[in-house]
């Protein structure tokens, strides 16, 4: 069986951004993680895990967190663990959501926005968001199980206009 039919069994989530002006308050984004169950994919999620969480099982976590985009490269970072993952979920969106506590910012606003998704050494995705550049929060991968109980990667990059608690509730929706 080759790498690929074995389906994502841990993946990393990293983003990056430029700090704001010295003058302005501080550009401030979050990776989001939501799980859907097998009994509602695309229903309320089980839970979430951002910032200030971990999952209850301790498979999806923060290992990076900036509040400024102050560093070098990627300097926030999720770990999801597919593969410990109970038989009943069905699905985990991620998603970057921007903090609005200082007036309206989109992606557009923010200078060197990034996300990467990898698996091991393995790129994902990459992606600089301009697709979503007038959007204040946007989903960038799911993680669906399929039959065999192996998970699958799908690029999934869609603009929302919501604040990062309101993004809860939409990112895992049907597109």
């Amino acid at each position: 069986m080759d790498k690929n039919s074995q389906g994502v069994a841990k993946a990393e989530v990293r983003l990056k951004w430029d700090p704001s002006p010295w003058n302005q308050p501080p550009h401030h984004l979050d990776i989001i993680a939501t799980t859907y169950s097998t009994d509602a994919p695309y229903g309320r999620p089980v839970y979430v895990v951002h910032f200030d969480s971990r999952s209850p099982d301790g498979t999806i976590n923060m290992s990076r967190h900036s509040q400024t985009g102050q560093g070098f490269g990627y300097v926030e970072a999720m770990t999801v663990e597919l593969d410990r993952l109970a038989p009943s979920f069905a699905r985990v969106v991620v998603g970057v959501a921007i903090h609005q506590n200082s007036g309206l910012k989109t992606f557009g606003d923010i200078s060197n926005a990034g996300v990467l998704v990898t698996e091991g050494y393995r790129e994902l995705l990459k992606d600089e968001f301009a697709q979503v550049a007038g959007s204040t929060a946007t989903t960038v991968a799911e993680f669906t199980r399929v039959a065999s109980g192996a998970w699958e990667f799908h690029a999934s990059v869609r603009g929302f206009d919501s604040d990062p608690v309101v993004f809860t509730a939409e990112m895992g929706s049907a597109p």
